[in-house]
Order: C-alpha cells, then sequence, then structure tokens
C-alpha cells in the first residue's frame, strides 16, 4: 500500500483493488484541502487517519455552491457512487462559471413612520413579502429575514451591513400609513460606494399594496440587471379581502412568540383573517405554525396541539397546493408525531422540490428528519447551506452545531456563533449544557444549566438538565428541589425533563422508563435530543430496540 493516508480512497485505505475511480477520490481530497484549508480526513495518527477515510464524511464544505456537489461526489465511499472518469469530473468543472459574483441583496426592516408602534406589523410585513418576491429571481441571492432584520434600530454603516452578509446591495424604506391610503418609499444603495442606484415613493390606496410588492421588486429587478420571473412572487399570497390581509400580518407578528399572551393574539388575528376571507390560504398555515411552536416548546400537550396543526394545515393546501413551508410542517407532524416516515418522506421530497427551498424548510427537514434518522453529516450540510443565507441566524448555527456533534464532530463553534448571535435563547444553553456535561464538563455545563433556567424556568428539560447537573457537582439538596417541580412526570413534558435527569445521573434503566413515557405522550423534541452525545448510553443500551420500536425507527436508522 502507496500513498499519503489522509488522501487514499476507502478501498486502497484497506487494502482492496483500485482503478481511476481510486485517483478521483484522492483529487476530491486535495480540492476540498484548497478550499477549505484543512484536510478531509484528520487523525492523530495513521491509523485514526485511514480509520476517519473508511468511516468519516468531512466536515460540510464552506465553498460556491457550484463547487460542493462535484466534490462532494468525488469522496463518496463506494467507487460506483463516484464519478466514473477524470473526464467527467473535468467536464463539471469546465461547467462551473465562478467569474463574476451573482448581484446580492439585503432588504433591512422597513420604518414605521406612521407614529403609532402597533403599525410595525405592517412595515415588517412589507419588507418580508418583498423579501419573498426578490428570492424568487432568479440569479439573485436575497439574504433571509432574520439576518436582514437583526440590524433593526442599530445606526450602522451600510458599508458595514452588507459586509457583515456579504452583500453587494442594500434595500431600505420606510412606511407612513393613514387610514386607507400608504406612502411607501425605498432605496436601493450599492455597499461599494454608499450610491443610491434607484430609489422610488409609492403613494397609494392601501388595497394597492399588493402592485406595489411586484412593482418594486421589477424595479430592483431592472436595476440589478437581472430577470424578473414570470409570475410576481406576491400572487399565491394575494387576497381580495385586504382586511383579511392585514389581520394575517398582525397575527404572523406574534406566531413565534411563546407567551400564552402572544399566542393568544396570533389565534385571535388568524382566526379574523380566516373569517374575513375563508380562500386565503396563509392564515391557515400560520395558525398550523402557531399551534406546532406550543408544542414544540412544551406548552400545550401533542395530542390536543397535532389534530389542529393537521387540520389547519392541510386546509391550507387544499386551498393553495404549491406552500413549500406547510408541506413541510404536515412532514414535521408524520414524523415526530405519527412516527410515519414514509409519509414525512413525501411530504418533505414536496417541500425540498421547491426553487429556491425556502430556509426553514431546509431547517425542519436537517434537524427533525435527517438528523432523526441518523443522518447527521446529511443533515449538517444542509443547514450549513441555510447558515449561509442566513448568517444572523442564531436557530440555525445552533442546529448546524447539533448535527455536527451528532456526527462525532466539534460543533463548539457553531454554537459559540449561537450564544453570540442570541443570548437570550433558552435552548442554545440548554445544548451546551448536555454537551459539556457529556464531556466531564461540569463547571461549566452547570453556568450553562443555570443560564438556561433563568430564561425558562417553566421548560421541564431545562428543569431536568439543572437537577442533573446539580447531582453531577454534588449539590442533591437542590437537585431534589427542582425534580418536585416535575412531580410525578404525568403533565406534558415532565417525564422528557425527567429522563434528562436521569441520563445524566447514569441511570439509564429508569431513563428508559422515562423515555418510553416521553414516546407516549408524543414530546415532539424528543428524536432530536435522542441523537444528541449525551443520550449515546441510552442508544448502545438494552433498551434502545425496543424505544426505537416503539417510534417505528426503520432499520438504517438504528
Amino acid at each position: 500500500m502507496h500513498g499519503t493516508a489522509a488522501y487514499m480512497s476507502p478501498e486502497q485505505a484497506s487494502g482492496k483493488p483500485t482503478d481511476a475511480r481510486s485517483d478521483i477520490f484522492s483529487f476530491g481530497a486535495v480540492l476540498y484541502e484548497m478550499l477549505s484549508g484543512q484536510r478531509a480526513f484528520q487523525g492523530g495518527t495513521l491509523g485514526a487517519t485511514m480509520a476517519a477515510v473508511l468511516r468519516d464524511e468531512p466536515r460540510p464544505l464552506h465553498a460556491a455552491p457550484e463547487l460542493v456537489p462535484i466534490i462532494t461526489r468525488c469522496l463518496r465511499k463506494s467507487p460506483a457512487d463516484r464519478f466514473q472518469s477524470m473526464t467527467e469530473v473535468k467536464a463539471s468543472l469546465a461547467a462551473v462559471r465562478l467569474g463574476a459574483a451573482a448581484p446580492s441583496i439585503a432588504v433591512l426592516p422597513f420604518a414605521n413612520m406612521s407614529g403609532d408602534k402597533e403599525q410595525e406589523y405592517f412595515s415588517d410585513g412589507l419588507a418580508e413579502e418583498i423579501i419573498n418576491a426578490l428570492a424568487q429571481i432568479p440569479g439573485l441571492k436575497v439574504t433571509a429575514r432574520t439576518s436582514a432584520f437583526a440590524f433593526r434600530g442599530k445606526e450602522q454603516d451600510i458599508t458595514r451591513i452588507a459586509e457583515t452578509l456579504h452583500v453587494s446591495t442594500i434595500l431600505e424604506g420606510s412606511v407612513r400609513r393613514a387610514g386607507n391610503r400608504i406612502r411607501v418609499t425605498a432605496e436601493l444603495i450599492n455597499a461599494a460606494d454608499g450610491f443610491h442606484i434607484w430609489s422610488q415613493r409609492y403613494d397609494r390606496q392601501l388595497e394597492d399594496v399588493f402592485a406595489v410588492q411586484d412593482e418594486m421588486a421589477a424595479a430592483i429587478a431592472a436595476a440589478l440587471r437581472v430577470k424578473l420571473s414570470v409570475e410576481p412572487a406576491a400572487a399565491r399570497r394575494r387576497t381580495a379581502a385586504i382586511p383579511a390581509y392585514e389581520a394575517y400580518l398582525r397575527g404572523w407578528h406574534y406566531v413565534f412568540n411563546t407567551t400564552p399572551e402572544s399566542f393568544s393574539r396570533a389565534k385571535q388575528h388568524l382566526e379574523q383573517a380566516i373569517a374575513l376571507d375563508p380562500g386565503f390560504a396563509l392564515p391557515y398555515s400560520a395558525l398550523a405554525t402557531a399551534y406546532f411552536a406550543r408544542a414544540y416548546f412544551g406548552l400545550m400537550p401533542a395530542h390536543e396541539a397535532m389534530p389542529l396543526v393537521r387540520r389547519a394545515a392541510q386546509k391550507a393546501l387544499d386551498i393553495d397546493s404549491s406552500l413549500p413551508e406547510t408541506q413541510a410542517l404536515l412532514g414535521f407532524v408524520a414524523a415526530l408525531y405519527d412516527y410515519d416516515w414514509k409519509l414525512a418522506e413525501h411530504y418533505y421530497q414536496l417541500a425540498m422540490g421547491h426553487e429556491p427551498v425556502p430556509l426553514v424548510v431546509r431547517f425542519t427537514y436537517a434537524l427533525n428528519y435527517l438528523l432523526v434518522l441518523g443522518r447527521p453529516l446529511d443533515a449538517a450540510q444542509q443547514m450549513a447551506l441555510a447558515v449561509q443565507d442566513d448568517p444572523l441566524n442564531g436557530r440555525y448555527h445552533l442546529a448546524l452545531g447539533l448535527c455536527l456533534e451528532a456526527s462525532g464532530k466539534d460543533g463548539s463553534e457553531e454554537l459559540r456563533r449561537a450564544v453570540e448571535l442570541d443570548d437570550n435563547n433558552a435552548f442554545t444553553f440548554l445544548n451546551l449544557g448536555l454537551i459539556n456535561s457529556s464531556r466531564r464538563r461540569i463547571a461549566e455545563a452547570l453556568a450553562a444549566a443555570k443560564h438556561a433556567y433563568s430564561l425558562a424556568p417553566w421548560s421541564s428539560r431545562v428543569i431536568g438538565l439543572l437537577a442533573g447537573i446539580l447531582v453531577l457537582s454534588g449539590d442533591r439538596d437542590r437537585a431534589q428541589g427542582l425534580l418536585d417541580k416535575l412531580g410525578s412526570g404525568e403533565a406534558y413534558g415532565a417525564a422528557h425533563g425527567l429522563a434528562i435527569f436521569h441520563l445524566l445521573c447514569s441511570d439509564i434503566d429508569r431513563a428508559a422508563d422515562w423515555v418510553e413515557k416521553t414516546i407516549e405522550q408524543r414530546d415532539l423534541s424528543l428524536l432530536v435530543w435522542l441523537r444528541h452525545p449525551y443520550a449515546q448510553p441510552l442508544r448502545s443500551s438494552r433498551h434502545w430496540p425496543k424505544l426505537a420500536k416503539l417510534m417505528n425507527l426503520p432499520p438504517e436508522a438504528l
């Protein structure tokens, strides 16, 4: 056997016969290192490096999207899955055009000039609709809402914002509403020199809001010299009833806020939108999302919420079958509530078949399908693409870090970035606590758990985490006080908290009992946590086959 271990093909590393496809693997390893600055396969010793070649997949590659699938195919473990000749590799590389950077844009939140903070939902909604419209334009890179809106209320230089978001142009604007009239101003700015490329003011009746969105998208496309889609992106969001559209925007504004008051407001406005225009699909989809969020965060039993999610989502698709976010939501229900993996695959294939793929679809497909089925590297690749388009989204960095950790790779950099972007997310600190505890970094785990508890003292998962780490640090009295909050484990979510506690305390038998109870309750976050490194002792135990059967996991996911 001859060659450098890090660049050997799996067949060469295992002493099997080789052919030209082995050289293609080595070529892919060299390309990977050239673009990433690190080797695709690493180990502290020769044997560890060769084991990585045989067993591991490289970390997701942050490179031009046109190059990633080519290099990924070169590095397939099986020769039959690679390019079959260097001629094919050369042709694929020759087809890539990496010349001038594609036009790119970030839409900052539109300033609400109405003098009434309650009208912010409308200015935010309009900016989000412009983002959605621009995202449909082929060849235009559009920064996602979360990252673009991260600059709300911050006096920062346009050039610095563009550098942070990796875009060449910035759209900023304002909305003033008075009665049934709106005034929208918009300015497209070249980030390189700060000069205006295009600006426009629209004085219209409220019912013309959709026309304003389409006109603005067309003007921006012309200014950036990209071709506008034939069908206006806003078409699927239109409704003849403007009051219904307004009520939808109000409801959507509250959907992801987890307080009971916000959920009540979201539900009220969305049901009002449905009553005003029963043929408008988006309020049904948003209502399904609101119920889903309540259940996922442990604020509503899944057995109550999921039938409501399914009913509202199906109604939305009956009206408009082309809503990928709603298709993904039904995929989530099929996977983590019904444990029907074939049906989940069907819905996710529909949702992922849209171009461009909405980032929230990529997120749920990665975290709630690929990861839970034991494909963490595939999930990490999807999340790397999401982070590329939404670089300031803390949830996406958190998900990428979890996928990397689940694959046996170091996700600490992504988790650190998640904390930097949002230090008020209790579930980021929950994950930090679990990861540090699995590495026996008890002091760091305790600090993370305490912070998570300060942010979400109502969360059973957080209570179980903090109680378990307190036991590991020797404070059993305080741990017991926290466990008393979980009671007998009958309340929704409490069983999951007790499962976490017993896993941290290495009591695998009792942890398995509580996981079984959590499966009965259909705690929607369970399967994601079971792929976490801290749960490896349970997955390696005699209890796992029974638990996996209860969740109907396919053999390849075991």
